[in-house]
């Protein structure tokens, strides 16, 4: 697995990354040696840097994941946790919460360390807080050694100047927003990152599903004529003797800016097939066939969080 450099951080991480959300089942029930199996698979591949939260099944993720590691040497892994979402409602983004939660995490993790440590989805409380209250709390859990490097996730656009102009943080995760369908993360936000020496990380090549011949989610958000137009594209990509998923996940993985993209499945076959694409050069004449039937619903999204964040 090629890697790259993750802004200034010092850290080389690979190019995909393992996405441990499904392991929380959030999308299927998940047996234990189907939770286990996929963390091997992922490592044995090259998706070194495993990226999880407690909000993935609410725990369940972090705990899982600290069982399928108990055997393998720290240092042939790095890990990324969140803090600040805990449910589908519920936040808090509070120093004692932060301080507390990292303590839990690297309880369910068994470690002494985290690598990355990002707020989650924090376009769903007032902003200020975050670079008033909750960085400078992370800031004192890396001083204590018990995290290396911090970050911010979300999906708008706008969470990452509002927070990135006031605060000094290493690196941050956006979601869904450089795929096929939608590059609002390239075209908006990745060059004034790169500029900054800030880690770009990027989440959810597939969006959520979209982009694969796998049934939507019923919670997925995005407009009637984006899925319409999805289905297009992986007819014209079956016709074609390829998978949507392929290209998708191939068209994430290309931007030299992104140091790296983190897609998960509680599937080790679906990860075996990611790896050999990772190695395959992509369909260009696809991808470009593919992006014109996208053409009328480019960057077409959804908003997240409160209204004043997006």
């Amino acid at each position: 697995m090629k890697t790259r450099p993750l802004g200034t951080t010092g850290l080389e991480v690979p190019i995909l990354s393992f996405g441990a959300s499904s392991l929380g089942q959030e999308f299927r029930s998940v047996t234990l040696d189907e939770a286990l199996a996929s963390v091997r698979e992922a490592l044995a591949g090259g998706l070194n840097l495993i990226d999880t939260s407690p909000f993935y099944g609410r725990g369940m993720s972090e705990v899982l994941l600290g069982l399928a590691l108990e055997s393998v040497p720290r240092d042939d892994y790095l890990l990324c946790t969140k803090l600040g979402r805990y449910d589908l409602s519920h936040f808090d983004f509070s120093a004692q919460r932060v301080s507390e939660s990292v303590d839990v995490s690297l309880h369910r993790l068994g470690t002494d360390h985290l690598d990355i440590v990002l707020c989650h989805d924090i376009e769903f409380v007032p902003m200020q807080q975050i670079i008033d209250e909750t960085l400078p709390a992370l800031r004192k859990a890396r001083d204590q050694g018990k995290v290396r490097f911090i970050g911010i996730s979300g999906y708008p656009q706008k969470i990452f100047r509002f927070i990135c102009e006031q605060a000094d943080v290493d690196c941050v995760l956006n979601y869904n927003q450089y795929t096929l369908q939608n590059t609002r993360f390239a075209d908006e936000t990745i060059p004034w990152l790169t500029s900054r020496g800030i880690g770009v990380m990027n989440a959810g090549p597939f969006s959520a599903r979209l982009l694969t011949d796998a049934p939507l989610p019923a919670w997925l958000k995005e407009p009637e004529d984006v899925k319409a137009a999805a289905r297009r594209a992986a007819e014209l990509c079956r016709a074609r003797g390829s998978s949507i998923a392929k290209l998708a996940l191939q068209f994430s993985i290309a931007n030299p800016d992104i140091a790296t993209t983190v897609a998960g499945s509680a599937n080790p076959a679906n990860i075996r097939h990611w790896v050999s694409w990772a190695a395959e050069p992509i369909d260009t004449e696809l991808a470009r066939d593919v992006q014109a039937i996208f053409a009328a619903v480019k960057n077409v999204g959804h908003s997240e969080g409160l209204p004043e964040n997006n």
